[in-house]
């Protein structure tokens, strides 16, 4: 497990430094300065978005809530293109539509919520990525202002967005597993 240093992390440590002492505020922030260098630089640099082709295909979570599924799909060579839903029953509780685009090198997680936003898409740039691990934020979002897909050992995957709500650190996690063809 590895902390990322990014927009979202440093504003959170900010607001989480407004309990302490202003000592421990500035031996932070010396931390942080000197830890961002090394992850903004890594994550400037031009990643594919092939490289996210695992993502590619379906994948579910069936529970005793509902279920929750997503399927990704290639519209081109530059875009991937993503839908998710939540059903209970035989009622649509939840449907969002992503593109995934890569322009000038960065790459753009673009959703888009029927009831939220005014039905406009938002984008989220990457911050950070590896060969199983890709982040995307956008810190003027309300909510959420970071996404994260990882694919996990087991050849499942864990979606996650997080963020600050109402002045309080919120996430949600979403473990899925690739659908049975």
């Amino acid at each position: 497990m590895f902390i990322h240093v990014t927009p979202f992390f440093i504003a959170s440590l900010f607001y989480i430094c407004t309990v302490h002492n202003s000592f421990m505020k500035r031996y932070l922030i010396i931390i942080i300065i000197l830890s961002a260098t090394t992850a903004w630089s890594q994550s400037s640099k031009s990643v594919s978005i092939k490289k996210m082709s695992w993502l590619l295909g379906g994948w579910e979570n069936i529970s005793d809530q509902g279920t929750y599924a997503e399927t990704w799909h290639v519209k081109n060579d530059s875009v991937y293109l993503g839908e998710s839903y939540f059903i209970r029953g035989r009622d649509t509780l939840s449907a969002e539509y992503v593109s995934l685009e890569q322009r000038n090198g960065t790459l753009y997680y673009i959703p888009v919520v029927k009831d939220q936003n005014d039905g406009r898409p938002i984008e989220f740039h990457l911050t950070f990525s590896n060969d199983s691990l890709f982040a995307f934020e956008n810190p003027m979002h309300d909510f959420p202002q970071k996404i994260t897909y990882e694919l996990l050992p087991d050849n499942s995957l864990m979606a996650v967005i997080a963020g600050l709500q109402n002045g309080m650190i919120r996430r949600e996690e979403f473990p899925l597993t690739r659908k049975k063809k």
